[in-house]
C-alpha cells in the first residue's frame, strides 16, 4: 500500500513539475512577443514607425512591384519576337519553299550579320585550281588569231529619219530589223551596231580618254545613279599593280555621291582615284534608267577601252579577291580560250530565267514576255543535254575575255538585243549564242568558282523603277505612256515582222528560290 501511495505521490509530483514547466515557457514566449511588439514603438523616428506609416503605402508597394513585373515581362516577351524574327528569317533563307525563300533579303544587312555568325548558309563556293605564284605566269607574246571575222567596224551615224518624222540621235541607234538579221551572218569584213552613235550620250572626258589609250590589261567595274561605293580589290601582286589599269565607270549622280562618302584623290593630270580604281566619267548616260546604262561598260567594255587587249569585267557590289593575272592564266591561257564566264547557280534556260525575273519584278512582266516570245518565234529552244553549251544562262557579274574580233562581234550583238529588248542581259546571251550557230566559242566555269571570285557587299539602296512594276501593256496607253523608256528598248514599241500571236513559251520547272 504504501509503496503504491508513495508511486501515486510520485506520479502527482511529476504532473505538478510538468505542468509548472509549460507555463514558465509560455510566460517567455509572450515574454519574447511583448519585445519584438515594443520594438518599432522604441524606435523613434523609425522607418516602420506605426505612427509614421501613410495609409497609402500598401498600395505604393503594390504598384511598384506590379511596375517591375511588367517591365520584365515586357522586356521578355519583346527579346521572344526578335528571337522568333531572326528565327525565321534563318529559316526562310534555307527553305526549299519559294514564297518564303523569296522573303529572304540576301543583300540586306540581317542577311550579312547571320551570315558572318555562321546562322545561314554562305554561297557555295569551291577551291579555283589558280596557278601559285603571279611572278611566275606567262603572258602570250602573240594575240590570238582571228579567222572567222578579220575586220569589224561600227555604225556610227544614226539614221534619223523614219517615214519623213525626225527622229533624235539613239546611244543604240534605230537598228532595222533587216539590220539585226544580217549582223547575225558572221563575214570576214563586218559593219555593226555597237552604241557610241554620235550625239547619242555616254561621252568620256579628254582626261580619261588620254589615260585609258594606254591601257592594256584592264579591270573594270561600273556603277551609277549612286547605288554603290568602290570596293577595293584585295591579294593584288605588285606585278597586277603595274601591269593592270583598273577603271571604275561612273556617272555625275555616282560621282557625286561616292565624294561625299569615300575620299576621292586627284592626280596631277586631273584624274580621280579611289584607292586602286580610276574613276571614268560618262557624261550624258544615253538611258533612262540605271540598270541599262551600266550595260554600256560591261558589254561594250572593248569600245569604252579601245586599246585593251585583255579585260575583266567586275560588278560594282563585289569586291574582287582573286589577282587578275590569275583569273587570265586559270580562265584563258591555261586551255586557250578567249572568253570565259560563269554558270548560273540555279537556271539553264533562259525561258527559266525570264519566269525568275518575272516573280522577283527585275522588269515589267508584259515585256519580259513580248521579249521572250520573239526569242521563240526565232527558233530559241529551252537549254537541252542535246545542246553544246553547258548552259543557256550565265551569272554575268564577272567576264573574263580577249578582245579579238569574233569576241567584239559577240559583245556588239549581245548589246544590241539589250539595247532592243529589256536589260535584263542573261536573257540574250544564250540567244546571241544560239543565232552564231556554234562559231563564238566560250568557257563556262562552275558556279562555285565564281562566288570564290569575290565578296559580294549590299546595295547602297534599293534600284527604283516604275517599269519594275507593271502589270499589263494597258498600263503603257494614255496617260501612263511615261512609262515607256524614250531611249532604249525600242524594239518592243516597234512592229514586229513576224506574227507572234499564235506563239506559246515553253512551259517552266521553278527549280530555283526567286519569289
Amino acid at each position: 500500500m504504501r509503496e503504491a501511495g508513495g508511486y501515486m505521490t510520485g506520479s502527482v509530483l511529476d504532473m505538478e513539475n510538468e505542468y509548472q514547466h509549460s507555463v514558465s515557457l509560455r510566460a517567455s514566449r509572450r515574454t519574447d512577443r511583448s519585445f519584438h511588439h515594443q520594438v518599432p514603438k522604441d524606435a523613434e523616428g523609425g522607418f516602420f514607425h506605426v505612427g509614421r506609416i501613410s495609409q497609402d503605402y500598401p498600395m505604393k508597394i503594390i504598384w511598384k512591384k506590379g511596375f517591375i513585373r511588367l517591365v520584365l515581362v515586357g522586356g521578355i516577351i519583346w527579346m521572344l519576337l526578335i528571337l522568333i524574327v531572326l528565327l525565321f528569317h534563318v529559316w526562310s533563307c534555307q527553305s526549299s519553299v519559294a514564297f518564303f525563300s523569296a522573303l529572304c533579303n540576301r543583300d540586306g544587312k540581317v542577311f550579312g550579320m547571320l551570315n558572318t555568325i555562321g546562322l545561314v548558309k554562305p554561297a557555295h563556293r569551291c577551291p579555283i585550281p589558280l596557278a601559285a605564284d603571279p611572278d611566275r605566269v606567262l603572258i602570250p607574246k602573240k594575240r590570238s588569231p582571228d579567222k572567222l571575222v578579220q575586220s569589224l567596224s561600227y555604225i556610227t551615224e544614226d539614221n534619223l529619219v523614219t517615214n519623213g518624222s525626225q527622229l533624235l540621235p539613239l546611244f543604240g541607234g534605230h537598228q532595222s530589223w533587216l539590220q539585226r538579221e544580217e549582223s547575225f551572218k558572221p563575214k570576214r569584213t563586218m559593219k555593226v551596231h555597237c552604241g557610241f552613235m554620235r550625239n547619242g550620250g555616254a561621252e568620256m572626258a579628254l582626261k580619261d580618254i588620254k589615260y585609258v589609250r594606254k591601257c592594256r590589261f584592264v579591270v573594270a567595274s561600273g556603277i551609277f545613279d549612286g547605288y554603290d561605293t568602290p570596293h577595293q580589290p584585295s591579294n593584288i601582286s605588285p606585278r597586277s599593280r603595274k601591269l593592270f589599269c583598273f577603271l571604275m565607270v561612273v556617272d555625275e549622280v555616282s560621282l557625286e555621291f561616292i565624294g561625299k562618302n569615300v575620299t576621292v584623290r586627284e592626280d596631277s593630270d586631273g584624274g580621280q582615284w579611289v584607292g586602286l580604281w580610276r574613276l571614268v566619267l560618262l557624261k550624258h548616260p544615253p538611258y533612262d534608267e540605271p540598270r541599262r546604262n551600266g550595260k554600256v561598260p560591261k558589254i561594250l567594255t572593248h569600245r569604252l577601252f579601245p586599246q585593251a587587249q585583255y579585260s575583266i569585267w567586275v560588278d560594282g557590289k563585289m569586291e574582287l579577291i582573286v589577282d587578275p593575272l590569275l583569273m587570265l592564266e586559270r580562265y584563258l591561257w591555261r586551255d586557250k580560250h578567249t572568253f570565259a564566264i560563269a554558270q548560273h547557280k540555279h537556271h539553264l534556260s533562259i525561258y527559266e530565267e525570264a519566269d525568275s525575273n518575272k516573280r522577283r519584278k527585275r522588269y515589267a512582266r508584259p515585256l519580259i514576255d513580248l521579249h521572250m516570245k520573239i526569242y521563240r518565234y526565232e527558233g530559241m529552244e529551252p537549254w537541252s543535254p542535246k545542246k553544246n553549251t553547258v548552259s543557256d544562262v550565265p551569272e554575268g557579274a564577272v567576264i573574263v575575255r580577249e578582245h579579238t574580233a569574233i569576241n567584239d562581234l559577240f559583245s556588239c550583238l549581245w548589246f544590241n538585243e539589250v539595247n532592243l529588248f529589256t536589260p535584263r542581259d542573261q536573257l540574250s546571251f544564250g540567244y546571241v549564242v544560239y543565232r552564231l550557230k556554234g562559231l563564238f566559242k566560250f568557257f563556262m566555269f562552275p558556279n562555285c568558282e565564281y562566288n570564290s571570285l569575290f565578296i559580294l557587299h549590299p546595295h547602297t539602296r534599293e534600284h527604283s523603277s516604275k517599269v519594275e512594276w507593271v502589270k499589263s501593256l494597258n498600263e503603257f496607253k494614255g496617260n501612263n505612256s511615261g512609262l515607256k523608256e524614250s531611249r532604249g528598248g525600242l524594239g518592243l514599241w516597234t512592229p514586229y515582222p513576224g506574227d507572234l500571236h499564235s506563239v506559246v513559251l515553253p512551259p517552266v520547272s521553278r527549280t530555283s528560290k526567286a519569289g
